[in-house]
């Protein structure tokens, strides 16, 4: 029996010929009349199909399950499909690494008698569990198990019923008193259990976090900076983390033609995900890392990009509130103008443009005639600062000193986003 998102990665694995294909149309022979009689007849159809399906396995099989000692050996990270075997190989890491405290779980789903042993060795150990981004179908009755049951803020858990495979990723309800015992077992409120297994097996049940807390399933909603970074679980390659880092910031998409410097930002953040860096903290050092980057490619632009990059900001400043304003205005915030705006093309297109001209260069202060006024520490003064400077005739040279200006300690609180 399977409990997974049956949405999710199910395609035709391989193709069959001769008697299996005869066997085939049989079935959606069968399949047909059952449609029209769903009592035995379509039980039938679903015990032939999913016999079927156990025996010519059409479905494409599961990922492998990751299973790593997180840092100082308190944290295991669990991120992928589980299937067969799960159980046996987090039994063998929890066996070699007695200090283990956390089992962070990042899944879709995947085999029920998998998940429940997986959530068996949790609870024997008093184990807590930590979900940090998703966890789903199957996943959840490993989660229910913890001691302490953690999810992420904007964390996601998802239920729905059991189901059978069948034949060529057809799905089919299964009995759920095993789940729903798991589920009480763990002291989840039944009401809630009730309806989360209520939920047809081809759709997901994505509660928020009150009702969550309500019914018992988490303990505690925590911040990012509360556990080590989970990000990479699924992948902490160099690529994995490239990819990390261009789904957090999009705007460095505007590197593409510069692969040493998106390597250079995934390297340090990888660094960081080994070193056990909570996720807050690994995306605020991202964000400074690549303020620097960006400052540098900016500090090499050309007029005419320097004042195309002043008006983005400047439209970004008047778009967002106080405190945006504050962070694009004072420094250039390239990174929270993009946020701000919402614009998948324009920020990396302009940063590309940057970025293109030639080598870039250390920012540092940039020497310019700007009135005094134009450094003041309020949104409405920032504005218009930088209308002010658009509107010069030779406008570059005062957008410089706007945009590259380096924030003192005491300022670094207006240039946060």
């Amino acid at each position: 029996m399977a409990i997974g998102d049956p949405r999710q990665g199910r395609r035709v694995g391989r193709r069959f010929g001769g008697l299996c294909l005869l066997g085939s149309l049989a079935l959606a022979g069968l399949a047909g009349l059952a449609a029209g009689r769903p009592g035995a007849l379509g039980s039938a159809y679903a015990a032939v199909s999913v016999g079927l399906e156990e025996r010519f396995h059409t479905r494409v099989p599961a990922g492998d399950l990751r299973l790593a000692l997180g840092p100082r050996g308190r944290d295991v990270r669990v991120a992928g499909e589980i299937g067969e075997g799960a159980a046996q190989r987090l039994k063998v890491l929890l066996d070699a690494n007695p200090h283990v405290a956390r089992i962070h779980l990042t899944s879709d789903g995947g085999l029920v008698d998998e998940a429940v042993g997986i959530g068996a060795l949790i609870a024997d150990r008093g184990l807590s569990t930590y979900v940090p981004d998703y966890c789903v179908s199957a996943c959840t009755l490993a989660f229910a198990r913890g001691r302490e049951r953690f999810l992420v803020t904007g964390g996601r858990l998802g239920f729905h019923a059991p189901y059978d495979p069948g034949l060529f990723g057809q799905v089919f309800q299964a009995d759920a008193t095993a789940e729903r015992a798991a589920y009480l077992a763990a002291g989840i409120e039944p009401g809630f259990v009730g309806q989360a297994l209520a939920v047809a097996s081809a759709d997901l049940w994505i509660p928020d976090a009150a009702r969550l807390l309500q019914a018992n399933v988490v303990t505690q909603v925590v911040d990012t900076d509360r556990f080590p970074d989970s990000t990479l679980d699924d992948d902490p390659s160099p690529e994995g983390a490239r990819a990390a880092v261009l789904r957090a910031l999009p705007l460095l998409e505007g590197f593409a033609t510069r692969p040493n410097v998106l390597a250079r930002l995934a390297g340090r953040y990888r660094d960081g995900y080994f070193a056990g860096r909570s996720e807050g903290e690994a995306l605020d050092r991202l964000r400074r890392d690549a303020a620097r980057e960006i400052g540098r490619a900016v500090a090499g632009a050309d007029d005419a990009t320097i004042l195309a990059l002043g008006r983005y900001l400047h439209r970004a400043m008047r778009a967002g509130d106080t405190s945006a304003c504050l962070g694009i205005g004072t420094a250039g915030n390239l990174l929270l103008a993009q946020e701000t705006l919402n614009e998948a093309d324009e920020g990396p297109a302009l940063l590309a443009r940057a970025a293109g001209q030639g080598a870039p260069v250390e920012s540092g202060p940039v020497r310019a005639e700007i009135q005094r006024s134009d450094f003041a520490r309020d949104c409405p003064g920032l504005t218009e600062a930088y209308a002010h400077a658009l509107s010069r005739p030779d406008p570059a040279p005062a957008l410089r000193a706007l945009m590259l200006r380096k924030v003192r300690p005491a300022d670094e609180a207006f240039a946060r986003p």
